[in-house]
């Protein structure tokens, strides 16, 4: 249950960081209205509750499917047709943005276990650190 607890603050941290880039931006409120269209067009057309209409719009284009909901109606079969089309496209460029861009802004423990513990100092360049994993002896002889 903690992994899951994790997972969540991840993902809503990776959310907000993104929200910062023009690109992640977009998609976002993309996705967002790609599902709230579906939730409405739903509830009017097919007379599902809004949960439920949510609910279908949600595991129709994360192509879940479990075949509990499906359109009735003519409209609401080529609505769902040009929907799948359109929301995949959009919800799956979303989703690979998000897992790029925690990739690149990783900042956890492999970080630090791939540094073996060590924070380079703010004024460290690239040159002045020591080569081939050796010890600064000033540096272990401070503490």
């Amino acid at each position: 249950m903690p992994a899951f607890f994790i997972y969540l603050i991840r993902l809503v941290r990776g959310i907000r960081d993104g929200l910062k880039e023009p690109e992640f931006r977009g998609l976002f409120w993309s996705v967002l209205l790609i599902l709230l269209s579906g939730t409405w067009f739903y509830h009017a057309v097919e007379g599902w509750s809004w949960l439920d209409s949510f609910y279908f719009s949600v595991i129709t284009l994360t192509t879940v499917g479990y075949g509990d909901f499906s359109p009735k109606t003519a409209v609401g079969k080529i609505f769902t047709i040009i929907y799948i089309v359109i929301g995949l496209g959009i919800l799956s460029s979303f989703i690979l943005l998000l897992a790029d861009f925690q990739r690149r802004e990783r900042s956890g423990l492999l970080p630090r276990m791939t540094n073996k513990g060590k924070r380079p100092s703010a004024a460290a360049t690239p040159d002045s650190l020591p080569a081939n994993g050796e010890e600064d002896s000033h540096a272990a002889n401070s503490d």
